[in-house]
């Protein structure tokens, strides 16, 4: 040890010659208080606000269709004989959305936050009921048009199909999803060249 390291030492000693370690009566204990009501309700708010914010599908429903129309898309690279399927029901209904009962605001979040999940959950098929809405007003079929809107706006969607009459017929709609990462990352082993 060098000269400087020694006064350095004894500089620090010194200087903490009058600090006493506290003992365990002298902790300061904190505790969090419950929060209110209106705290939690705030804060509720603020979430479904943040949920609405990153919900991109748009209000406006630029093309119409009728009650009694057949919804149908499929995008690029979606086989033929995967959409026969889709179209004739042969798929396993993973998941239904029930669209009658809500607001519009609600059946437009309710799609949104579903698809998303059930895409993330690994759902390749699921069942939507938006009803053929021929009381609806303003318009006859405005959530049908809505929904068929919708679902071409969710890149989750490879592939949709007005339902058989036993599932809802025109009325309701199957919507076939993406493969989730590791419903790829399985496939991909499963098939893997050995």
């Amino acid at each position: 040890m060098s000269f400087d390291e020694e006064c350095l030492e004894d500089d620090f000693l010194s200087a903490m010659s009058d600090v006493t370690p506290l003992g365990p009566d002298d902790r300061v204990s904190t505790t969090q208080a419950e929060k209110t009501l209106a705290q939690q309700l705030k804060r509720k708010a603020l979430e479904q606000q943040l949920n609405r914010a990153n919900n991109f599908l748009s209000s406006e429903i630029t093309q119409l269709v009728a009650p009694d129309d057949m919804l149908g898309f499929k995008q690029d690279g979606v086989q033929e004989g995967v959409y026969k399927n889709l179209r004739l029901g042969k798929y396993p209904i993973d998941d239904v959305l029930n669209l009658h009962t809500g607001s519009f605001e609600k059946s437009r979040q309710s799609l949104f936050d579903s698809i998303t999940a059930n895409q993330a959950k690994g759902v390749r098929c699921m069942l939507i009921k938006h009803g053929r809405g021929e009381q609806s007003k303003p318009i006859a079929g405005y959530l049908k048009s809505a929904v068929n809107h919708w679902l071409l706006q969710l890149p989750q969607v490879i592939a949709f199909h007005s339902a058989q009459i036993h599932h809802g017929g025109s009325g309701s709609v199957y919507a076939l999803l993406k493969k989730s990462e590791q419903q790829k990352d399985l496939n991909r082993e499963l098939h893997r060249k050995k």
